[in-house]
């Protein structure tokens, strides 16, 4: 069978001697693959209707996938004759929009230069994401644009940006963390017991200080200094793996950055939320080596969890498990 990769239009055909006409409803979803994530994304889906680059249509309602970094709803195909036919269509449709260009690059930007401005300024943490709807849309060929008027992120392309701390973290893992919280729209606060395993050098610690949450930070490896005489921080020298939820006790927030095996990591989530003790999971599943198909499968069967590729996320994925 021919690799969905041999034919990126498949979805549509040029329309030079089509007039124009109405966007036409395709009946298929969007996907934006994270970069260099195509092949993670299509092995999730399965079955599909065209690859463009790094966005994948296949057909029916939008489905549950962690591979991707946006997703364009209910997606239309619009005939253009020129650059203002296109700018002309996709405002009738709405005002804000993201170009996606995987070609055709000179055309797709002289449409995007008739189109309003939006801004897309880095986020001050905790700061909440923009709540006004962001289109994509993209060139399949010179007269033929699909787009998508409704789609899962707030931010372009799904990326999202942060204002950055430049002095306070020892790393830039803090940002995984800031866009997970962003995300799901909830954050520890003061009165919160959260328990930070694989801590050090200490950027999750330290965010979770910041926000004025109680700390318990694990680690085999020593903390940060400074990070370690942040009120509410409590340092254990210890792996990870070592500890069990009784000798810990009740905590609010479960987090995780450690570097382990998929396996690993699923038992030691399971052990906290059978014993009860846990009310909310935010944790880094790491891949080595290729991705653990039956080990992703392994984490989104857990009862309530979702499992994310951040934009700050690398070969990886966040999976999050929220108390109702």
């Amino acid at each position: 069978m021919p690799s969905p990769f041999e034919n990126s239009e498949a979805i549509v055909t040029a329309a030079t001697e089509e007039p124009l006409g109405d966007a036409e409803p395709l009946g298929v979803t969007g996907y934006l693959a994270p970069e260099g994530f195509v092949d993670e994304l299509v092995t999730e889906l399965g079955a599909l209707t065209a690859v463009h680059g790094r966005l994948v249509l296949a057909e029916g309602p939008p489905r549950p996938v962690a591979w991707v970094a946006n997703v364009w709803r209910d997606p239309v195909r619009i005939p253009i004759r020129s650059i203002a036919d296109g700018a002309r269509a996709l405002r009738a449709l709405q005002r804000n929009w993201a170009l996606y260009s995987f070609r055709l690059h000179r055309r797709a930007s002289l449409i995007e230069a008739r189109l309003p401005k939006v801004s897309a300024k880095p986020l001050v943490f905790p700061q909440a994401p923009p709540s006004a709807h962001l289109g994509s849309w993209t060139l399949v060929d010179e007269n033929t644009i699909l787009a998508a008027a409704r789609c899962s992120s707030p931010f372009v392309h799904g990326e999202a940006h942060f204002v950055e701390d430049k002095r306070g973290p020892p790393n830039r893992a803090y940002l995984k963390l800031w866009e997970a919280l962003t995300l799901i729209g909830r954050r520890p606060g003061p009165g919160d017991r959260c328990l930070d395993l694989g801590s050090s050098p200490g950027g999750w610690t330290w965010a979770l200080a910041k926000l004025g949450a109680q700390v318990v930070s694990v680690d085999k490896a020593p903390l940060d200094p400074a990070v370690a005489r942040l009120p509410g921080v409590e340092f254990i020298k210890a792996s990870a793996f070592s500890l069990k939820p009784a000798g810990i006790g009740p905590i609010d927030w479960l987090f995780s950055d450690v570097v382990c095996y998929p396996g690993r990591l699923y038992r030691l989530i399971a052990d906290w939320l059978d014993s009860g003790l846990c009310r909310n999971v935010v944790c880094t599943v790491k891949f080595q080596g290729p991705t653990d198909v039956a080990e992703q499968a392994r984490f989104a069967q857990i009862p309530g969890a979702r499992l994310l590729h951040l934009h700050h996320n690398k070969h990886e994925l966040t999976l999050v498990r929220l108390e109702s």
